[in-house]
């Protein structure tokens, strides 16, 4: 029974709380929330119905709780002596008397209360840990609300941030020397040999970096600079000339001197980097049939490369060839410069040309000039004929023993700067070919009469071959082989045409098919002459194709006899192969043998593509260091290397 008691008293109390919350919000409206400034949802109202009304309460138990009981005895009397321990009991502050009575069947009657009289519960205090000070949120005051509903504010910690470390960056000032850079270009960029082109893209790479410095740091040359400026004075290495890259000089303290001289610097590099790729010379001004396709960097391509860099002068650098035939020629020229010349130079009066068993007052001079001991008639004896073309030979000049013009001009050189001057000029032929050689390449060599096929740096096949007359001479380019024709047919080419068709047909009109060759007229006139395929045909069996302007390619001859010479410069320009089928197994792979090739002769024309297009080089190195660091020279068949020496010379 007690425990009855005790659940209609706290369904009593629960009951009052609610009606005093009630009576709270009827009275205020809706209440806001003190701490957080939140409107607090409005509260239903409460409708106690007549047949819900509780029975009036026991006026024994009423009277216990007046208004005038102290605090202490009103908490003690909540409950009858007989409350169980653990009992919570608190005191609730109704701000309006409810309707009627709340009686608790079976605990005696209370008096009636007075309206607003507060019914006060015994409610133990929770303990809570302390709070951390540092945590309490801060309310900032708040101006009076606007009519809308106002947002939630954020609770700011009392914890202050820490204190950020002070960056501090030293930048050059570039805004400083942007002025002085737009004024000083033009004056900065003047050098001889640097095109309009690279000029201006010099101009808008500065432009679209906002005119500042790529190579000061405000002081003088940054680390990059300092390293450009190195590779610079060092472009004798390479067999370039420092003298055509001078370096600027200027004052620290003067901002227009250190702006004209990052500029200037920046024109330099580009400059370098050109020449590096074989600029200083045009091959085509030299000879029509010098014409490589030279792969020369833009100098937006340089300075983009160089201001990335890490190390920028090692980029520079990487701009000369890194082939190998250039390294060694390269290590070949350092080496001529260690060691002085020990022959004694002859000053050798200019006259007419000496011949085997001319008399002339110069024979001594001339003897004296090539280590030989003096005569006792001053006469061009087979002997000095034949130190002379030694000497011609070693020079690159046709070694006929005959004391010409040429000849002449090469004795009166030291022969350390000759060998310079000779080394250099190959370097120069080096810069020609493509960055790219290609994995595996086809290398003819035309002063050496040779045919490789180089595969990952290693020669896998090597042969014989016929170039063309001095006359008639075989052109230097590069290209890519693409297809190879068994059974070939030969259309005589123009300059065969004019000079021995046209001339022959006019005094006999049998002359081409005498010969077995098939003239074709066209309505225009004109006339073609082809060789059809057969034991005769000047092509032989087999041709290797690369289509050019040249119109020349390597092919088989049915004059195998011809490759037992040791000079072997016979052709009308194309490029005559000694064992054509076995260079047939290395570009057409494992497919296409010779054997099977053979078998196809005497049909007719075939034509096979490469698996894949093979790069062929067509190179003139009178100069070549072995891997055992030998240096052997070549004829100059075609005057090319003379040309492209004396071109050096001349710009020095």
């Amino acid at each position: 029974m007690r425990r009855r008691q005790w659940a209609n008293l706290a369904c009593v109390s629960a009951l009052a709380l609610s009606l005093g919350c009630a009576a709270a919000l009827a009275e205020g409206g809706a209440g806001t929330d003190p701490t957080l400034g939140i409107p607090l949802p409005e509260q239903p109202a409460l409708v106690i119905l007549d047949g819900e009304k509780p029975a009036a309460a026991q006026p024994q138990a009423r009277a216990e709780a007046t208004p005038d009981t102290p605090a202490d005895a009103r908490s003690a009397t909540a409950g009858t002596a007989d409350s169980e321990p653990g009992m919570v009991t608190g005191a609730v502050t109704p701000s309006a008397q409810p309707h009627g009575s709340l009686v608790t069947p079976d605990l005696p009657a209370a008096p009636a209360a007075t309206p607003d009289e507060p019914v006060e519960l015994d409610i133990p205090e929770i303990e809570l840990p302390p709070a951390d000070p540092a945590l309490t949120p801060v309310i900032k005051p708040e101006a009076a609300p606007e009519p809308t509903t106002p947002p939630m504010r954020s609770a700011e910690p009392l914890i202050a941030p820490p204190d950020l470390p002070k960056v501090v960056v030293d930048l050059p000032p570039a805004s400083e020397f942007a002025a002085d850079i737009t004024k000083r270009a033009a004056e900065a960029l003047a050098l001889p040999r640097l095109g309009e082109r690279e000029r201006a893209d010099i101009l808008a790479a500065y432009e679209a970096n906002g005119n500042k410095p790529l190579w000061i740091d405000g002081k003088g040359w940054s680390e990059a600079g300092k390293r450009l400026t190195a590779r610079l004075s060092r472009a004798t290495e390479d067999g370039l000339r420092p003298a055509d890259y001078p370096l600027p000089a200027f004052e620290a303290s003067d901002k227009g001197s250190l702006a004209e001289a990052d500029v200037r610097l920046s024109a330099l590099v580009v400059l370098y980097a050109r020449d590096a790729r074989g600029a200083r010379i045009e091959p085509r001004r030299l000879s029509k049939l010098l014409t490589p396709t030279l792969s020369l960097p833009s100098a937006t391509e340089v300075l983009s490369e160089l201001s990335g860099a890490t190390d920028a002068g090692a980029v520079l650098a990487g701009y000369n060839p890194q082939h190998e035939g250039y390294r060694r020629l390269k290590a070949k020229l350092a080496e001529l410069r260690e060691h002085l010349d020990d022959t004694p130079l002859v000053r050798i009066p200019a006259g007419p040309a000496l011949k085997l068993g001319m008399r002339d007052e110069r024979v001594p001079l001339v003897r004296a000039r090539l280590g030989l001991g003096p005569t006792e008639e001053p006469v061009f004896d087979r002997s000095t004929a034949t130190a002379l073309a030694a000497f011609q030979k070693q020079a690159g000049l046709p070694a006929n023993g005959i004391l010409g013009a040429q000849t002449l001009a090469a004795l009166g050189t030291p022969a350390r700067a000759r060998g310079e001057q000779d080394i250099v000029a190959q370097m120069e032929r080096w810069r020609w070919l493509p960055v790219d050689l290609g994995a595996k390449h086809i290398m003819v060599n035309v002063p050496e009469f040779r045919v490789r096929v180089v595969e990952q740096g290693r020669v896998v096949h090597e042969t014989r071959a016929i170039v063309g007359k001095p006359e008639t001479a075989t052109p230097i380019f590069s290209h890519k082989m693409d297809h190879v024709i068994v059974n070939p047919s030969w259309y005589v080419p123009p300059s065969i045409l004019k000079k021995e068709f046209i001339p022959g047909l006019a005094a006999d009109p049998e002359y081409a098919a005498k010969r077995g060759y098939v003239v074709t007229r066209s309505k225009g006139g004109g006339i073609s002459v082809r060789q059809p395929p057969g034991e005769r045909n000047a092509l032989g069996w087999i041709k290797f194709m690369f289509p050019n302007e040249h119109a020349v390619y390597l092919h088989d001859t049915p004059n195998r006899r011809l490759f037992a010479n040791e000079r072997r410069a016979f052709s009308h320009g194309c490029v005559r192969v000694d064992n054509p089928f076995m260079l047939a197994d290395q570009v057409l792979g494992a497919e296409w043998t010779h054997e099977r090739l053979k078998r196809l002769i005497g049909s007719g024309e075939r034509r096979i593509n490469l698996p894949q297009p093979l790069p062929i080089h067509l190179v003139y190195n009178t100069h070549v260091v072995g891997a055992d660091g030998k240096l052997t020279t070549f004829e100059d068949l075609y005057g090319f290397h003379r040309m492209v020496r004396q071109a050096l010379e001349q710009q020095g």
